[in-house]
Order: structure tokens, then C-alpha cells, then sequence
């Protein structure tokens, strides 16, 4: 009895030995034929898009190098209507820095075209508005201008002596300093007759800095500029072709912008009078 009842515990175990094995079994198959992880196929299309990004950058940066050198050698051979054309190209592929928008007024005026060399520098200024050689061609080119036109006041040249992103950057370290200073006298109160000099100092300088900032934002979102960009426009008492003249400017008049309907705008020169251009005799530029 005792032999019998052994063999059949040992026939039930090895059952549950293969019924073990055969689950084990299944286990791994549905493990080894389970998807791959998404992690490894979006990580490698993410990589694959960065490079292509910047592998398209490259590209695109070199042409930009090798068409910017075509156009400075047109301009040094006095092609300067050509070499004109060429900057203006590069812009409209959506390339832009100081020197590019410099080398584009100055080949405009070379050729003759004031507006479009003031539209150009004024452009540039507002990426580098310290560059002595910069101001001095924008400065030489208005002198040229016939007729109305707008002049910058000291106060305006003085707070546009700095880009936006500079004021920016500057209020912001003043505003940062402030608080810092005024974290130090709550934590270390020992220290706040030290500190009291300095901390009214950072504070005028934040109020200071950050008015000055928002006279230069509204100037820059508010207030913009038509430049005239043929040798005479026509500006009319209504925003079509058909109203009474106004009065006419320039070639290189600058104008303040009051209103804009469809494709004109409406300005005023120096002398206060106002009237309405087409957009085709003008380049709208954001304020200094």
C-alpha cells in the first residue's frame, strides 16, 4: 500500500513538473514575442530629427557664407545695384544680422536708392544700435534726404542707445539685485545698516531701468516708421488713388505711421501735415 500510494505521489508531481515547464514554457514565448519597448524607436526618430535639423542648418548656412560673398564681390567690382539685389535676397530667405543689413545700405545708397538705405541701417541699428560706423552712414544718408522729415530727439537717440533685449536683460539683473539685496536684510538683519545704501541704489536703478525699458518697448510696438522708397510719393487725402494730394516726400523721408486700411498707410511728416501712401511707395519699419 505504502509503495503504491508512493508511486502515485511521485506520477502527481512529475505531472505538476510538466505542467510547470509547459507554463514556462509559454512565459518565455510571450516574452520573447512581446512588441519592442516605443522608447527605442521615438528616441531614434528624435535623434534622426535633430540631426536632420542640423544637417539642414548647415546646409543653409553655408549658403547663405557662399551667396553673401557673391554679393560683396559684386559690390567691391561697383556692381552695386546687382550687389543690392543680391543682400535683398538673402534677407528674403530669412537670413539677418547687422553686417548683412549694413552691407545691404550701403550698396543701396551706391546705388541711389536713399529710402532703402535708411530702411536697411535702421534695420541694423536695432541689432547693434552702438556701432559708431553704423550710425555714422545712417546719419550721413538722412543729410541727404530733400524735404520733410522726422528727426530723432537726444532723448529718443539716447534711450535707443540700447537694443530691447538689452534693456531687458538690464532691468531684469537690477530687479533680481533688489531682491536679493532686500532676501539679505531679512535673513541677516545685522547687516541691513550696511546694506541700506545699496539696496535704495538697486531699487532707483530698477524703476529707473525699467522705465526707461517700457518707453523703449512702446516706442519699438507702438510707433512705427514708413520710410519712403522712391524718388517721390504721392501721399493722398484718402486711403485709394483716386483723393486729392496732401503733400509729397522724398526719396529717404521718414514718416510716422497713425493708421493702416488694406494696403496703405497713414502718416505724417515733420511738417505736420498727414495724408495716406500706398504700401508699395514706403518700407514699415517697427520704431527704433
Amino acid at each position: 500500500m505504502k509503495t503504491w500510494f508512493a508511486d502515485l505521489i511521485a506520477r502527481g508531481e512529475k505531472r505538476r513538473r510538466a505542467a510547470a515547464l509547459q507554463d514556462a514554457s509559454r512565459n518565455t514565448r510571450t516574452l520573447t514575442n512581446a512588441p519592442a519597448s516605443w522608447t527605442a524607436p521615438v528616441l531614434w526618430r528624435f535623434g534622426l530629427t535633430l540631426l536632420l535639423l542640423a544637417c539642414t542648418g548647415s546646409l543653409f548656412a553655408a549658403d547663405v557664407a557662399t551667396e553673401f560673398s557673391a554679393a560683396n564681390k559684386l559690390y567691391a567690382e561697383g556692381k552695386f545695384a546687382e550687389a543690392a539685389t543680391a543682400y535683398e535676397t538673402i534677407l528674403q530667405a530669412g537670413a539677418q544680422s547687422s553686417a548683412l543689413l549694413f552691407n545691404t545700405g550701403n550698396a543701396e545708397f551706391k546705388a541711389g536708392h536713399l529710402g532703402k538705405a535708411i530702411a536697411a541701417y535702421r534695420q541694423a541699428e536695432l541689432l547693434t544700435p552702438r556701432d559708431a560706423e553704423l550710425r555714422a552712414n545712417l546719419a550721413f544718408v538722412r543729410n541727404q534726404v530733400q524735404g520733410a522729415t522726422l528727426h530723432e530727439s537726444r532723448w529718443q537717440n539716447w534711450v535707443n542707445s540700447l537694443s530691447l533685449n538689452e534693456g531687458t536683460l538690464l532691468t531684469a539683473l537690477f530687479f533680481w539685485l533688489t531682491l536679493g539685496l532686500l532676501a539679505v536684510r531679512q535673513l541677516r538683519p545685522a547687516l541691513v545698516p550696511k546694506l541700506s545704501g545699496f539696496t535704495r541704489l538697486a531699487v532707483v536703478a530698477t524703476i529707473f531701468s525699467g522705465a526707461v525699458l517700457a518707453l523703449e518697448a512702446a516706442n519699438h510696438f507702438n510707433q512705427s516708421v514708413a520710410v519712403v522708397t522712391i524718388a517721390e510719393a504721392t501721399a493722398r487725402s484718402g486711403p485709394f488713388d483716386e483723393a486729392q494730394t496732401a503733400f509729397t516726400a522724398k526719396d529717404g523721408a521718414e514718416l510716422s505711421v497713425l493708421d493702416r486700411h488694406d494696403d496703405w498707410v497713414q502718416v505724417t511728416n515733420g511738417a505736420g501735415k498727414t495724408g495716406w501712401l500706398s504700401r508699395k511707395q514706403v518700407a514699415v519699419l517697427p520704431g527704433a
